[in-house]
């Protein structure tokens, strides 16, 4: 029974996410990092070098496919046009939850995808309340090993489950969780937020327990509250109070600086540009979902194809007008930081210093 809600859930899910506006409103503030240009690169187009290394695996870019769906007929074909466009283009694919595999064992399509994709970087998906609930054996056969999984994602979800009608209300026991699976999972555990964002309390707490890989997952993206709200279940009085509600992704990075994780950037990042200011900013990887979703609902896979391309082109363009080679010398770029970021800055990080080398509370005024 619990695996046919979770699957009607994933469709409605779906649905929502292709079709109706549920992005959220206060915006990533991506915008708010301004790069400089330098007129005199003396750098070739040939010569530019967008790969970086996760959890083993050589990216041709530093973009990852970020968490969607999987579990149901629809999902699954969604999921291997996803596959193979990573397996072309050698960049990561993360699976959405696979709660689902654990509530029924047959529930497998979109997430066995080795036959499409058999040296992409695939990483699997769990809440990780639903991972208290199951001891790290069951986890390594249940998912990580049919899967042929490289890593494992541990959401992080409160704000979408308490405005879920079938959600978690209890959250205790979560640090307990994440520490036993960085211990003791075969594969490397990345934690992720699902569009709420990190505070550096928290990041400092994740390094604490073991966690070498985060993905901030902002607020500017999807609002999984407003997802939720839209499924017409619960009462939108409470509901839109917190539609916006997180700290944003350019925030959350900004937040994160200096504490020593590997950093990926979810949450509001749809061009070349936007990965181009997460990186700055010190992410390793962005993660890329929604504006794959309306593509392939637009076009297929062809027009996801052409997203993902899109996105590296103007990554690459960024990378030549900024001056920079390669992911390293983006990342230690000076830049200049807008008025409603710069609130979000701590003291004394590297992000922060940098930030102060191009002068800080400058008003951006237009996307620079």
């Amino acid at each position: 029974m619990g695996g046919d809600l979770t699957r009607k859930r994933k469709n409605e899910h779906l649905e929502i996410c292709a079709t109706r506006p549920v992005g959220s409103a206060t915006g990533a503030l991506l915008d708010q990092v301004g790069l400089i240009h330098d007129a005199v690169p003396e750098l070739a187009w040939d010569a530019l070098d967008l790969s970086v290394e996760m959890f083993g695996k050589r990216l041709s870019a530093p973009i990852l496919i970020a968490s969607m769906t999987g579990g149901t007929p629809e999902a699954g074909a969604f999921n291997e046009v996803l596959a193979r466009v990573a397996e072309r283009h050698r960049i990561g694919l993360a699976l959405g939850s696979q709660r689902v595999m654990l509530e029924d064992s047959s529930a497998v399509e979109g997430f066995l995808l080795r036959d499409v994709a058999p040296t992409t970087l695939l990483l699997g998906n769990l809440g990780a309340v639903q991972a208290g609930k199951v001891d790290t054996g069951a986890i390594e056969r249940r998912l990580v090993r049919p899967c042929g999984l490289d890593g494992l994602c541990l959401h992080l979800n409160v704000a979408q489950e308490l405005f879920q009608p079938e959600g978690d209300r209890d959250f205790r026991g979560v640090g307990r969780t994440i520490r036993r699976l960085s211990r003791e999972l075969s594969v490397p555990v990345l934690v992720k937020e699902t569009g709420c964002g990190l505070s550096r309390f928290v990041g400092a707490r994740l390094k604490e327990w073991g966690v070498e890989w985060v993905d901030v997952s902002g607020a500017g993206g999807t609002s999984f509250v407003s997802v939720e709200l839209a499924r017409g279940r619960v009462s939108g009085s409470v509901g839109d109070l917190f539609r916006d509600w997180g700290v944003p992704t350019a925030a959350s990075l900004c937040q994160l600086s200096g504490l020593g994780a590997h950093l990926v950037a979810s949450g509001g990042v749809e061009t070349g540009l936007d990965a181009a200011r997460a990186l700055v900013l010190g992410a390793e990887v962005v993660g890329v979902a929604r504006p794959l979703l309306r593509a392939y609902h637009r076009g297929g896979e062809e027009a996801v194809e052409a997203e993902v391309l899109a996105l590296v082109e103007g990554l690459k363009v960024t990378m030549m007008l900024t001056g920079s080679r390669t992911l390293s010398d983006l990342r230690a770029l000076p830049w200049v930081c807008g008025p409603r970021l710069s609130a979000w800055l701590e003291p004394g990080t590297p992000v922060q210093k940098r930030a102060r080398t191009a002068g800080l509370h400058v008003d951006l005024g237009v996307a620079q």
